[in-house]
């Protein structure tokens, strides 16, 4: 009798082993495609537009909200999402710096970053234009991204850039957009925006003076004449075309999804 309900024991135990297994399985289905996430569950930064663009792709997409977009990638590896979405860029250096998370090769959506000045200023637009074609001619723009966006750890260190003395550019921005704009382990902002500014207030021979503001006070800042431009990460629109004047577009990114590896 006893030898009989061991083995029924050990054969249910088995059996829930099995379907628990499966079940857990299921959850963690690997994601190596965008078409994959369909109907599957995102994390978005709370008060971005990122959830919105996802379902302008995936109609039937589930969402969790989080305080920061690296909250939501934790999450992503843990396990208890499926795929966390945000600025392309922002979740390869976030992928760069925590292993087991991959950003996807597929877009949801396609942007172009650009710096704004005020419609007044087409001479400034110009110097910013010039000096990213000229980084792109020579292969410094290329050597810079990977210098932001390592494929595996943190960014490299701001390069030393020489300052002018004619004057002051005083350029916006919001430091909370790595690699583009952020606050380094000095308390220094830092990024591929703030070399950007750097390398064209060179150009015009005057001193780089970075401030620092919230995201949304940029463009009434730099509408007001307290900065002469600004930058972080900033997606051209249509809308924002008829407040500001943007430059050339520096970077091709748009909305990706990271994903567990």
């Amino acid at each position: 009798m006893k030898l009989t309900r061991l083995l029924t024991f050990v054969t249910l135990s088995t059996v829930m082993l099995f379907t628990l297994i499966g079940c857990d399985s299921t959850q963690k289905e690997k994601i190596t495609q965008l078409s994959q996430l369909d109907g599957k569950e995102f994390g978005v930064p709370t008060g971005t537009v990122a959830d919105s663009l996802v379902l302008s792709k995936f109609s039937k997409a589930k969402f969790q909200y989080y305080n920061s977009i690296l909250d939501a990638a934790i999450a992503v590896k843990q396990g208890k999402i499926n795929a966390a979405a945000y600025d392309e860029p922002v979740l390869k250096n976030i992928a760069g710096k925590n292993p087991g998370l991959m950003v996807l090769p597929d877009m949801i959506t396609h942007d172009d970053y650009g710096f704004a000045v005020r419609l007044n200023d087409p001479s400034l637009k110009a110097a910013i234009d010039t000096v990213v074609e000229e980084m792109k001619a020579n292969g410094e723009y290329d050597a810079m991204i990977k210098r932001w966006l390592p494929t595996e750890g943190a960014p490299s260190p701001m390069p030393g850039i020489e300052t002018g003395s004619n004057g002051v550019l005083k350029f916006g921005t919001s430091a909370v957009t790595e690699p583009f704009s952020f606050v380094d382990g000095s308390q220094q902002v830092v990024g591929i925006d703030i070399e950007l500014a750097a390398l064209v207030a060179k150009k015009l021979n005057k001193k780089l003076e970075v401030v620092n503001m919230e995201f949304g006070s940029m463009i009434p800042a730099l509408a007001a004449g307290k900065v002469d431009m600004i930058g972080a990460c900033i997606t051209i629109t249509e809308d924002r075309s008829k407040k500001v004047l943007f430059s050339a577009p520096y970077y091709r990114g748009g909305i990706a999804a990271i994903v567990k590896q």
